[in-house]
């Protein structure tokens, strides 16, 4: 009995395909919509994530406040101050000063405006940032306030075009200030991070930098890098302590780490991802109602029909089941559609964005359950309604 109702409601479906079609629109669309949004979301977290960990691990970034004075910069940030958070500070496994300016890189004739960032060994280390050809600069290149320069790659692309860069003399200006720097390595290719586009920039010491090419003795940002032992929250709060004592107020400087930056990256894609899906869930409601108008209408056409079949020996539970059947078949062909929808959708948005792409099975799962339970619940009153019928009034009916 039970395969004759499932045939007999597959069957009513065949009988009108345009209609069955249209049925299933809303259901194909909300169900796309909300695997879509949710595995978009998805992929698009976790390409920035990457990105995020690319500027290394367990970070710590500490720069002076806006409404800091610069003759308080200059004596709060500095070269000392660095060197004695790292004394100090048993969490944190090492501390890079960085110094950066806009600047002009020259180079036979050929002028670049470029980022130049004063820093010291452990930026390499830190940063997760390697050289592909000569070295980075090392202790010896601080002590002895060298003009030695490491390029980003872009950088030896624009004048070098994939020559030999190392031993090269460029000329770097910065403030009306011009010093020739000998080329001492190139770096890999690093891409836009969050930190900023890497390869863009050129590397010099940062004591060339406060000596000869800067009006201030102040540095810009600090890096504290925590130690692998020790947690992030207690590296953190070691940072925090330290200028808070230094500098006897907090609002003087700002500090923010990695985990803090992915914890709110996380939470803001949580809640717009939520946001959005719950906009799409309500395509689902809208296929329902239109599900349950055409179930409505089925019945209203069927009621000779549905009389016959009372008349020959069906009970209430048999015409129950089909028309139940038949509504749980729209949504539930509806979802399959939209989850091959959705698919799609996420292949040509992560595509064209160059992201991973990641499909959330829980996503998947959620929005085909919840494409069927709208499927029962619409089609649940034009099924009783139609059980409900009486055979006598159905077979007079015209």
């Amino acid at each position: 009995m039970f395969l004759a109702i499932i045939r007999m409601a597959l069957t009513s479906l065949k009988v009108n395909k345009l209609r069955t079609l249209l049925s299933m629109l809303g259901i194909v669309i909300g169900v796309g919509a909300v695997i879509a949004i949710i595995s978009i979301g998805s992929s698009a977290q976790q390409d920035v994530t990457r990105e995020i960990e690319t500027l290394g691990s367990n970070i710590i970034w500490v720069s002076p406040s806006w409404n800091l004075s610069s003759a308080d910069r200059e004596e709060l940030f500095t070269m000392e101050v660095a060197a004695e958070l790292e004394a100090l500070s048993p969490s944190v496994a090492q501390v890079v000063p960085e110094k950066t300016s806009g600047g002009r890189l020259t180079y036979q004739g050929e002028s670049v405006d470029t980022t130049i960032v004063g820093t010291t060994p452990g930026y390499a280390t830190i940063n997760l940032y390697q050289p592909v050809a000569g070295r980075f600069l090392d202790q010896t290149d601080i002590e002895d306030l060298r003009n030695t320069v490491v390029l980003g790659s872009d950088m030896a692309d624009e004048f070098f075009s994939g020559e030999e860069a190392v031993g090269e003399r460029i000329t770097i200006s910065y403030n009306n200030r011009r010093s020739r720097f000998t080329v001492i390595g190139v770096m890999e290719d690093k891409g836009q991070v969050f930190a900023g586009n890497l390869d863009a920039q050129v590397y010099i010491p940062i004591t060339t930098h406060l000596a000869r090419m800067s009006t201030t003795n102040d540095i810009d940002t600090i890096y504290a890098e925590g130690a692998a032992n020790a947690p992030a929250a207690q590296a953190r709060q070691q940072v925090d302590y330290f200028f808070y004592r230094y500098l006897g107020d907090s609002d003087d400087y700002s500090i923010f780490s990695q985990d803090q930056i992915l914890q709110v990256l996380d939470e803001v894609s949580t809640t717009l991802t939520l946001m959005l899906g719950g906009i799409a869930a309500i395509s689902l409601l809208v296929g329902g109602i239109g599900i349950m108008n055409i179930m409505l209408v089925s019945v209203t056409e069927r009621t000779r029909e549905i009389g016959i079949r009372k008349a020959l020996g069906a009970k209430k539970r048999h015409i129950l089941a089909q028309f139940l059947f038949e509504a749980l078949s729209l949504s539930g062909f509806g979802g399959i559609i939209g989850i091959g929808l959705g698919w799609l959708a996420t292949y040509f948005v992560t595509d064209l964005g160059g992201w991973e792409m990641v499909v959330s099975p829980i996503a998947v799962g959620l929005a085909f359950g919840f494409a069927l339970i709208i499927g029962i619940f619409f089609g649940l009153y034009p099924a009783i309604k139609a059980a409900r019928l009486d055979p006598v009034d159905s077979l007079s009916y015209e």
